[in-house]
């Protein structure tokens, strides 16, 4: 109700004269400090001359007052006697200069429910400012101006002449009036009296309404006067003091004793919550000085702490019940008010409510503080309300929507970010207490990152992005731009006693046995608060804002799923038009796909809608790059900042590895990786002002050392960061970090090093899908290559890496030999058969059944094509950039066989008779299928090595693909396309021309060595050996042929035993005698043709 207000109290009986005084007593022995009321002392007061002045009477009438002329006025006090008092220095305090009209006597009867006329209302006087004394020559004693501003506060009088204040109607107290009379003394409210009055005009409140109706705005009225009230002294200043502290009392007693007032307890009217969830702003509400008043009161009185904590209690539990599709905000304001006052925070904290919770699902609405958190726009019917009829909507309509939720969920994730910041600054132990909340929620939502997640046993993705934003708010304060305050986070927090529990997740590079073992090994002492935000939030991020991030995937794959279904379910409908029962089975069916299809269209968009804020995301990506800097440091046992990568980080990493490192969660790097790559690909924008070279330093250190990191696929995650990072973004046309891998030292001296090395790694994963997904983090690698390639820097480099560690080399050479056969040929295979379904599709004769099937065939060839072809064009031109900076590494004699042979298979497949039948697919570019272009690159690889005189050969000496004639056609082709300039095309048919006279001069070798001696032959090749090897299993093998085994095989092909290079021993002895051999030969044979031109001449 309005403070200005007084309702009506009609049906409220006042409580007879003995049943007050019971009630009094009980009071007065609760309020102690109150002051007795004058009429339980009459034996100390003379009555005076007074006592015969008819204002004292109960029954007279009151008369109508004289008004001035000017604007109507109505008598609020009777003048004051010129004997009531000497006059006070604070009148002038509340004084006014205004006239007023004095009241003259009458008789008649009292009506207390007199209808006021117009002309009695006074005019414009402001509500609670003490009324201005009546103008006369005397001042207002201190006894009329406590009975003025007393009438005006709580609305009541003693005095049946005086039934109104300022337009608000008085209730007059017969009970005391009668006293007062009895006693002789003045109809006066004062100080003394009080108490009574109070009681008494409780009593006469109605019992259907509750008691804080009337005193919370006679609170309010009361604090205004005292307000106002300048003194702080005084008889009139002990008036407003009793005022308010009588109010307060009474205000709190009528919540928690309403037996005291001879009321029944009622859960309805003795609580705080209606007044709460009015807000302070509503003059029903409670205000910031009651809250405080009744605080300074906790220590004297149990039951007013638990008022305030049952309240929001309450609250908290109403809340629960609510989306953001109903009016929640009074339920936050109420929390946000009490998060002004540390004494109500400490409180809630220690209530069993706080964190009571038995269950992940639980946390929400069985803590304080989870059904708060719990609001969101990802709630089932916030979702709906904001994208209705989803399927129909267009972009800009989903955009509108999305920027209005994110508006919505920023505001309330203000208020959630108040309210627990009120918490963690409210004590040591209230702090405690929140952190242990929070840690709760991370220990008890490990399923959320399970493979098929039942939300029935996990926190909402609303509650647990709200978690994560505001943890990550948390961390603000110590994430510097200068990474100042990392040391702060302690190493050994997981060797405490940390709230985050991290047994059973999967650790970065430790099995279970090792982790257990380490961290049963107990550190003394205690995080501080920095440790404690940080590993918070890292898990909040992984069981929060990432498990989101990956369901977005999982959310496209189910409306793929459904969409199918309902199309293959719309199919049927003309089936079953005839059938009706089996039609509405249908349609009901298609209804339930369409609800399902709609609830998830609806909800990703809604999650993108709050994943995509900016704000948010700017947070986070502040806090994963302090997480980066972090464990650089940890694992390089450095003080790494960013900048100082050259300096601080020695690659590769030590052998021996930290098991503070390896012991971590493996979470730990891949939020990280994982919160970057989902940036790259939806907000790019706010990536380049805030990324530094700690990303760069963070993969190149990993790719490098990948011993350090045992999940392959957290590797390979390492490659897709980079891989990202260089897509062309804005202005950037390397993209966000492109620029800085040309340029960096650090990345120059390791980059190329570490992808090369990964490069042969990821040949094998372990998983089901190993095989094909080397060629996805190959292709990757690929991308970033020919980002940096135009720094020479690492031409250079690769150049060196095949001189000083030729093994390593070889090897990498070997798998992108493997990788350039294989998917070229797969992709051109699965063209082939593309071109064949082509065929078969134009029979216009074909039935629907086979149609259908053919065209499911050729859809899936489709795909499989167009990627093997992507990565046929990247391989081949990964491999024109290597052999064109460095082509004799090429040629070394355990490559150049493998590679002549790849060339010539991939040109006859291309180029040879039966190509243009077989690869005429239609929309050849669909497939990025360019056969062109792919001879032109292949014919570039040949000129890159054609003044090695050992590729040469080895083109020539190929068996199976060479052929003269699709070397031709290879010209005519390239001519007749005009891919290749003249100059080009000149030094490629003399290339040709090499080619056969090399071919010649094999031929003739083969004829003159005749016959090789069976312990001169490779058993495996069938080739003379020119560098023989005795292998563990003591059979002889040529150098090159084990070599090329040991790079897919890494068993003695005999024995199949576990083998290396190294334990093939070099047979200098017997290489001797081969070459001698060899040469014998050749100068035989050479004798033998000298000889018979001889004979022929002569002839």
């Amino acid at each position: 109700m309005d403070p200005n207000e007084q309702p009506s109290w009609a049906g409220g009986d006042a409580p007879d004269k003995e049943k007050m005084e019971q009630i009094r007593a009980r009071r007065l022995a609760k309020l102690g400090t109150s002051t007795p009321a004058s009429s339980k002392s009459d034996e100390n007061k003379a009555p005076g001359p007074e006592s015969s002045n008819p204002s004292r009477t109960s029954t007279p009438k009151p008369q109508t007052t004289s008004t001035d002329s000017s604007r109507p006025k109505i008598n609020v006090t009777p003048s004051a006697p010129s004997s009531s008092s000497d006059a006070n220095p604070f009148t002038k305090l509340v004084a006014k200069t205004e006239n007023q009209s004095e009241p003259s006597s009458s008789t008649g009867s009292f009506r207390v429910n007199r209808k006021r006329q117009a002309s009695e209302i006074d005019d414009a006087v402001p509500a609670g400012r003490p009324s201005p004394r009546p103008s006369n020559s005397q001042p207002e004693s201190d006894e009329a101006y406590a009975d003025r501003v007393l009438s005006q506060i709580f609305r009541i009088t003693v005095d049946p002449h005086n039934m109104s204040s300022h337009g608000h109607r008085l209730v007059f107290l017969p009970n005391l009036n009668q006293e007062l009379n009895d006693s002789g003394e003045p109809l006066k409210l004062s100080a003394a009296s009080l108490d009574q009055a109070l009681m008494e005009a409780a009593g006469a409140w109605p019992q259907d309404k509750p008691l804080m109706n009337y005193f919370l705005p006679c609170w309010k009225r009361a604090v205004k006067a005292a307000t106002q009230f300048k003194a702080t002294e005084g008889p009139r200043f002990e008036v407003h003091s009793e005022a308010k502290r009588l109010c307060m009392s009474n205000c709190l007693f009528a919540l928690t004793m309403p037996d005291l007032y001879g009321r029944d307890p009622d859960p309805r009217h003795d609580t705080l919550v209606p007044y709460l969830l009015k807000g302070v702003l509503d003059d029903n509400g409670l205000c910031f000085n009651f809250i405080q008043e009744a605080i300074k009161r906790f220590d004297d009185d149990d039951a007013i702490p638990a008022l305030f904590n049952d309240a929001m209690v309450q609250i908290s539990s109403k809340l629960g019940t609510l989306s953001m599709n109903d009016d929640y905000k009074p339920y936050v304001q109420a929390m946000l008010t009490y998060a002004r006052f540390p004494r109500l925070i400490v409180n809630l904290a220690k209530h069993p409510c706080f964190n009571m919770a038995q269950s992940a699902p639980g946390i929400e609405k069985h803590t304080l503080l989870g059904p708060f958190f719990r609001l969101s726009p990802l709630q089932g019917e916030a979702v709906k309300s904001y994208f209705p009829g989803p399927r129909s909507l267009d972009k800009t309509r989903i955009s509108t929507a999305q920027d209005a939720l994110r508006m919505v969920l920023r505001a309330h994730q203000d208020d959630l970010f108040v309210i627990t910041n009120a918490f963690i600054r409210a004590g040591a132990d209230t702090r405690s207490r929140t952190l242990d909340w929070f840690a709760y929620i991370m220990n008890t939502n490990h399923k959320r990152r399970g493979m098929r997640v039942d939300p029935r046993e996990v926190a909402s993705d609303g509650f647990m992005i709200n978690v994560t934003t505001i943890l990550d708010r948390f961390c603000e304060p110590f994430m510097d731009n200068d990474f100042s305050k990392v040391d702060k986070i302690d190493d050994n927090y997981f060797r405490k006693q940390p709230r985050v529990d991290i047994k059973d997740e999967t650790k970065i590079n430790a099995d279970q046995a090792r982790s257990d073992s380490f961290y049963a090994n107990k550190v003394p002492g205690e995080a501080n608060f920095i440790s404690e935000a940080f590993f918070l939030t890292l898990a909040a991020h992984h069981y929060g804002s990432e498990a989101c991030n990956s369901q977005l995937k999982g959310l496209d794959r189910d409306l793929r799923y459904f969409e199918s279904r309902i199309e293959a379910l719309e199919a049927e409908r003309p089936r079953m038009a005839n059938v009706p029962d089996h039609a509405q089975r249908l349609e009901a069916a298609i209804a339930t796909h369409v609800r399902t299809l709609e609830n998830a269209i609806s909800k990703k968009y809604a999650i993108e809608g709050v994943l995509l804020d900016e704000r948010m995301q700017s947070t986070s990506l502040r806090f994963m790059r302090y997480v980066a800097v972090w464990l650089l440091r940890l694992v390089t046992r450095s003080k790494y900042k960013p900048g100082l990568e050259s300096s601080e980080i020695k690659l590769p990493l030590p052998a021996e590895q930290s098991d503070v490192f390896s012991c971590l969660p493996e979470y730990t790097l891949q939020n990280i990786v994982d919160n970057f790559t989902f940036l790259f690909k939806w907000i790019p924008k706010i990536l380049p002002s805030a990324i530094g070279d700690e990303m760069i330093a963070l993969c190149v250190t990993f790719l490098r050392s990948t011993e350090y990191i045992k999940n392959p696929y957290l590797k390979s995650s390492l490659v897709s960061l980079l891989f990202s990072s260089t897509w062309p973004l804005m202005h950037l046309k390397r993209g966000v970090l492109g620029d800085q891998l040309v340029g960096s030292k650090f990345a120059n001296e390791h980059l190329l090093r570490g992808l090369m090395r990964f490069y042969i790694e990821c040949e094998s994963t372990g998983a089901d899908s190993a095989f094909y997904d080397k060629f996805n983090i190959r292709y990757e690698i690929f991308q970033v290559i020919k980002c940096v390639w135009v720094n020479d820097h690492y031409k250079r480099q690769l150049a060196q890496e095949s001189k000083v560690n030729k093994q390593f080399f070889v090897q990498f050479v070997h798998m992108l030999l493997n990788d350039a056969i294989y998917v070229l040929d797969e992709a051109l295979t699965k063209l082939t058969k593309i071109r064949s379904l082509e065929r078969e599709l134009e029979d216009r004769f074909l039935s629907p059944e086979d149609r259908q099937k053919k065209d499911e065939e050729l859809q899936q060839l489709a795909n499989t094509a167009k990627s093997f072809m992507q990565l046929s064009n990247e391989t081949l031109e990964m491999m024109k950039l290597f052999t064109e900076a460095m082509g004799e590494a090429f040629t070394m004699p355990e490559i150049v066989s493998r590679l002549a042979g790849m060339l010539n298979y991939n040109l006859e497949t291309l180029a040879g008779k039966k190509a243009a039948a077989e690869l005429s697919v239609s929309n050849k570019e669909k497939y990025h299928f360019r056969p062109v272009q792919i001879i032109s690159d292949i014919v570039d690889i040949y000129l890159n090595l054609e003044d090695s005189s050992v590729f040469i050969d080895a083109v020539a000496a190929d068996g199976r693909s060479y052929n003269p004639e699709v070397l031709n056609r290879v010209s005519q082709i390239l001519t007749s396309k005009h891919q290749k300039e003249p100059a080009e095309i000149a030094r490629w048919d003399k290339l040709k021309l090499k080619f056969i006279d090399a071919k010649l001069q094999l031929d003739q070798a083969d004829l003159d060595l005749g016959e090789i001696p069976a312990d001169f032959e490779d058993p495996i090749m069938g080739d003379l050996m020119t560098d023989p090897v005795l292998l563990p299993s003591r059979h002889i093998v040529d150098r090159s042929t084990i070599v090329q085994h040991l790079l897919s095989d890494r068993k003695d092909p005999f024995t199949r035993q576990p083998m290396t290079i190294e334990d093939a021993i070099p047979q200098p002895e017997l290489k001797e005698k081969i070459l001698q051999w060899r040469d014998e030969k050749i100068k035989a044979a050479r004798e033998k043709m000298k000889t018979e031109a001889m004979d022929t001449t002569e002839g």
